[in-house]
């Protein structure tokens, strides 16, 4: 499969409508993830993600062999968290488990490296997400901690997990 991060362009939101509307997708983000996914939903991401400009995030559509299946992102901090950027990604349920995702975030990882003069990447799968802990390992990413019950999704609460990526 020939994976590619290209920034995003308003021709892929019919794609993007359809990689994105999986309930399974929303309950591993934080709140504010339509479901179900509409294309207006998709129309206004890539209008935010190209407002934006690469000051402040970089965001990048994921595809699996021309096709948009998913999405990643990089969001600067600020303050005296301004050397650090948060990661944040999802996939199309279809692609789940073939090797995307962990290629994405290295490549990811890259580009904001290359980009910006920050020094830590991190991420912060929740607790109830496995398969996204392991995906950031085999991107390289080191468990630093685990703030328990600092989640309530859906009703209840559940951990989440640091990783990180520091810059050589």
């Amino acid at each position: 499969m020939h994976i590619e991060l290209k920034p995003w362009c308003g021709a892929y939101a019919f794609q993007l409508k359809a990689a994105a509307d999986y309930p399974e997708i929303e309950e591993n983000l934080r709140d504010g993830f339509p479901v179900p996914y509409t294309l207006a939903d998709a129309e206004a991401y890539i209008n935010n993600c190209l407002r934006m400009k690469g000051d402040t995030q970089l965001c990048r559509a994921i595809l699996a062999d021309g096709k948009v299946v998913g999405s990643i992102g990089l969001f600067r901090c600020s303050n005296v968290y301004r050397y650090n950027a948060e990661l944040g990604y999802w996939l199309a349920r279809p692609y789940w488990n073939q090797g995307v995702m962990p290629e994405a975030i290295r490549r990811m990882c890259r580009i904001g490296f290359s980009a910006w003069d920050i020094v830590r990447i991190f991420a912060e799968p929740f607790g109830s997400n496995p398969a996204s802990a392991r995906v950031l390992e085999k991107a390289g990413f080191i468990r630093e901690g685990t703030l328990k019950k600092g989640v309530f999704k859906r009703g209840r609460f559940t951990d989440y997990h640091i990783y990180a990526l520091v810059r050589k």
